[in-house]
C-alpha cells in the first residue's frame, strides 16, 4: 500500500494526516482495556483526533457495515465452499464475528476518521 492514501491509514492505523505515527496507544488489539484507547494528539503533526465531543459514535455506523460485509463473506465461504449446514454455518458466523469484532472496532474508527481529515505532504515532512 502506498503511503498518502487513506487506505494506508485505515489498515494501519495511523495518523491520517501526517501516516508517521499510530493513533492507538496499544498495538494489542484484543486487550479489551486497550482497543480503544486511543491517542490525543499526533506527536509528530499535532493533529488533534477527537474533533469533537463523542466524534467517534458515528464510527458505529461504519462498524455496522463492515461486521456486515465479514458476516457475508463468511457465509459465502460456508455455504457455496464448503457446504456447511445451516447450523454450522450459523456458527462459524457467531465465531468469526465474535472474535473480529476488536478488529472491526479500530478498522471503523479509521474509516471514519478518513472521511474527516486528508493527507498532508507538508505535515508529513515534518520532524
Amino acid at each position: 500500500m502506498l503511503k498518502g492514501t487513506k487506505l494506508y491509514s485505515i489498515f494501519t492505523g495511523t495518523c491520517p494526516v501526517c501516516q508517521n505515527e499510530s493513533m492507538y496507544t496499544s498495538s494489542n488489539l484484543y486487550n479489551p482495556k486497550k482497543t480503544q484507547e486511543m491517542r490525543e494528539r499526533c506527536s509528530h503533526c499535532d493533529t488533534k483526533y477527537k474533533i469533537e465531543p463523542s466524534f467517534f459514535y458515528g464510527s458505529m455506523y461504519v462498524s455496522y457495515g463492515v461486521g456486515v460485509a465479514i458476516a457475508m463473506v463468511a457465509f459465502a465461504v460456508t455455504y457455496f465452499l464448503l457446504d456447511l449446514s445451516r447450523w454450522n454455518i450459523f456458527l462459524v458466523i457467531t465465531f468469526i464475528s465474535i472474535f473480529s469484532l476488536p478488529i472491526v472496532i479500530r478498522i471503523s474508527r479509521n474509516i471514519w476518521i478518513n472521511i474527516f481529515m486528508d493527507y498532508d505532504k507538508e505535515k508529513a515532512k515534518r520532524s
